[in-house]
């Protein structure tokens, strides 16, 4: 666990007008980070959310662009620290409406392994990418990663083209193309979610608040089944 070594924050400027707004950082959809500020009891206008690219990891953290980001799996990135789990996200394939999985309710990651998958993107840490797409099955079949993972319009490309699908999360369900379906995956675990911030850094102190009390309100999101 990573502990703030700022001094002990008070929560004003949470919920309030007097600080500015919290630069938050996200992927995709911002389901989960409004998740996360909702159970701070925090007012969304009090954040502005930022999303970035896959392709982009921790560039808006290192340049500065966002105060703090949603990461999932605790990268282990030097310059980055990274708190204990917010939340968490239920895993699920991406498919084309055509695909042969695209009508299941759900799907085991030993079907999945029949088909194609992503290679991570270039600069994206390995080690998450390891559980985001997981190299074999828990019975040891190889999972097939093929296609490099570049931006959004290409992996919709390619999964509305191919028989090819991507290990994902059912947070992102609500941005996808509607020529794609997200099918929950009954036997990967939820990916943890946290807060992730630059190493030394001395945050705002409003900034100090929203991470304490995104911590201290950390609660289970159940794996869909």
């Amino acid at each position: 666990m990573v502990h703030l070594t700022d001094p002990e924050p008070t929560t004003r400027g949470l919920g309030t007008t007097d600080a500015p707004a919290i630069r938050f950082g996200i992927h995709v959809t911002p389901d989960l980070a409004k998740g996360v500020i909702a159970r701070t009891g925090a007012r969304i206008e009090d954040f502005v959310l930022v999303p970035s690219s896959v392709r982009e990891s921790f560039t808006q953290l290192r340049t500065r662009r966002v105060d703090v980001m949603l990461v999932k799996y605790s990268p282990h990135e030097n310059d980055i620290a990274v708190g204990p789990p917010v939340g968490f996200d239920a895993r699920a394939v991406l498919v084309g409406t055509d695909h042969p999985l695209a009508s299941r309710d759900t799907v085991s990651v030993e079907e999945a392994a029949s088909y194609d998958a992503f290679d991570r993107p270039q600069g994206f840490p390995e080690s998450v990418w390891d559980l985001i797409v997981p190299p074999r099955t828990p019975a040891g079949t190889p999972i097939r990663r093929v296609h490099t993972l570049t931006t959004q319009e290409a992996l919709t490309h390619t999964l509305t083209t191919t028989q090819a699908l991507h290990f994902s999360f059912r947070s992102v369900e609500a941005g996808l193309s509607p020529r794609i379906r997200a099918v929950p995956v009954s036997d990967l675990p939820s990916a943890p979610i946290a807060l992730a911030w630059l190493n030394g850094a001395v945050l705002p102190a409003h900034v100090r608040a929203f991470i304490r009390a995104a911590q201290a309100g950390a609660t289970w999101v159940p794996q869909a089944t």
